[in-house]
């Protein structure tokens, strides 16, 4: 299956949090979280089109300011999504600006900012370089399990996790790929055309097999019908294959209303990003802190089914060990050592 996405940590783990999705087919990337971005290069930076923030703590937002100078000039609408109070904030960097001059670049900067609270709510706001980001509210609405983007392609949904205040935790996700079988539509006497896209659009909205599709035929002359069952089409000439999926979470107490949040959000996932910064033998100090241990990590990721764990957000005391941190996190990912730990929660 070709790589529509390709996600990688900007930083160090011990280092602030952001991971780079490059979605290698449309010449464009998403990020999650806005902490430092001076390890992203400026063509990198450019290519970013949508930004996900998961909570408003320095080091997962003050890279915000180095977007801004990047991007500042270029014709382009950055879509930037986050929990309650992400519009106000993002309103408070603009201001902080004088934009008096503005007017002397050419292309119209947008930033369209949409905030959702813990019932799922959806606000939405916008601030154009043609009106010197001035803030204009837009209608709010209710998102539907979390769903925050969703296009032809690919879909990113969010959940609310606590972290001594709301943080949100998000998936990405590619839609189901339709593969026709060209050797099935010529045996059929079946044409290439446009009615294969409708017949996909049926396939991904869940149409009933009685359903009928218009179709086309290889030989117009032939007096053959002008659509055929849905149902027949789908076992006669296509594939479906599951897209990829990738999850990626950040500052959370190891609580039963996280775990199992997690572990619905990020389920059969291609790759969980997720947070790993302390050593079990400081569970107490994590605990406190409202973070994950390597080995709780690694439980919800085993919990979550997902086929591959990457740990990050390390926590500074444990410079020099980041090996082991990983390893701890591995370990229970693959059940050693975790059965403890798992006992707590069933």
């Amino acid at each position: 299956m070709p790589r529509h996405f390709d996600p990688a940590l900007i930083n160090d783990p011990f280092d602030d949090p952001g991971l780079y999705v490059d979605l290698v087919f449309e010449k464009r990337a998403l990020l999650f979280d806005l902490g430092d971005l001076g390890r992203l290069s400026p063509r990198k930076t450019l290519r970013i089109s949508d930004v996900f923030v998961t909570h408003l703590h320095m080091d997962h937002f003050a890279g915000f300011d180095q977007l801004l100078r990047r991007l500042l000039g270029r014709e382009m609408t950055l879509g930037v999504y986050g929990p309650h109070g992400i519009i106000d904030a993002v309103e408070h960097k603009l201001k902080a600006y004088s934009w008096n001059l503005i007017d002397g670049y050419e292309g119209n900067l947008t930033f369209k900012v949409t905030e959702m609270d813990e019932s799922g709510r959806a606000a939405s706001a916008s601030f154009s370089g043609r009106t010197q980001f001035a803030r204009r509210d837009e209608e709010k609405r209710q998102s539907s399990e979390g769903l925050l983007l969703k296009e032809s392609g690919i879909q990113v949904r969010a959940t609310t996790l606590d972290h001594g205040l709301p943080v949100l935790a998000f998936a990405l996700e590619e839609r189901a790929h339709i593969n026709i079988w060209r050797n099935q539509l010529d045996a059929l006497g079946l044409a290439v055309g446009p009615w294969l896209r409708a017949f996909k659009e049926a396939t991904l909205r869940g149409a009933d097999d009685a359903d009928l599709i218009k179709v086309a035929w290889a030989d117009p002359e032939d007096r053959k019908p002008q659509a055929l069952p849905f149902g027949m089409l789908k076992k006669e000439i296509m594939k479906i294959s599951s897209g990829r999926k990738i999850a990626y979470v950040v500052d959370c107490a190891y609580t039963e209303c996280n775990i199992e949040r997690i572990v619905k959000l990020a389920k059969g996932a291609d790759t969980l990003f997720i947070e790993g910064g302390f050593l079990e033998r400081d569970s107490a100090a994590a605990s406190k802190r409202r973070h994950l241990t390597a080995r709780q990590a690694g439980t919800i990721a085993r919990r979550a089914s997902v086929r591959r764990l990457v740990t990050f957000h390390y926590s500074p005391r444990y410079k020099g060990e980041g090996a082991e941190l990983a390893r701890e996190a591995q370990d229970a990912f693959l059940r050693a050592g975790s059965e403890k730990v798992d006992r707590l929660f069933r």
